[in-house]
């Protein structure tokens, strides 16, 4: 049997999903013990930066767009978002956040910047700059729309 590095341990797609599912799991358990779902935070996150059409909702928050129209449906009932018709397409529905979903937003956002913060305590600033850049680069590059 050969000793070495095994595939998986030098596989980005595996680093990638690893890296990810670990720093996000921390900041996960803190938004669900306040009884919200991550779909439901990536969905108010998203829409705190202004309304999206529900394709580019579920493009950004990585739902399949069926879930998000049914996600979307029991925010709208809860007071956390508010749906209209798109202006120059009334086939497509535009999402913004609503009262009770922007507070929610203000007191989520803290928090998470601050677990931002904690993932990225070991990185100088150039280091996280450099990061986050080449994962930019790397979605830009992988973009199939």
């Amino acid at each position: 049997m050969t000793v070495g590095k095994a595939f998986i341990d030098d596989y980005l797609l595996y680093l990638l999903a690893r890296a990810s599912h670990q720093a996000s799991r921390q900041f996960h358990q803190v938004i669900k013990a306040q009884g919200v779902p991550v779909p439901q935070w990536r969905v108010l996150a998203t829409l705190d930066d202004g309304p999206r059409t529900i394709g580019d909702l579920a493009e950004i928050t990585l739902i399949q767009q069926p879930t998000l129209t049914k996600l979307i449906d029991r925010m709208a009932r809860d007071g956390l978002v508010r749906r209209r018709p798109h202006g120059d397409d009334r086939r497509k529905v535009v999402v913004a956040i609503a009262g009770r979903g922007a507070a929610l937003v203000r007191r989520l956002l803290p928090q998470a910047k601050r677990h931002e913060a904690d993932v990225l305590a070991g990185y100088d600033g150039a280091e996280a700059a450099a990061l986050k850049r080449i994962l930019r680069t790397l979605i830009a590059r992988t973009d199939e729309g």
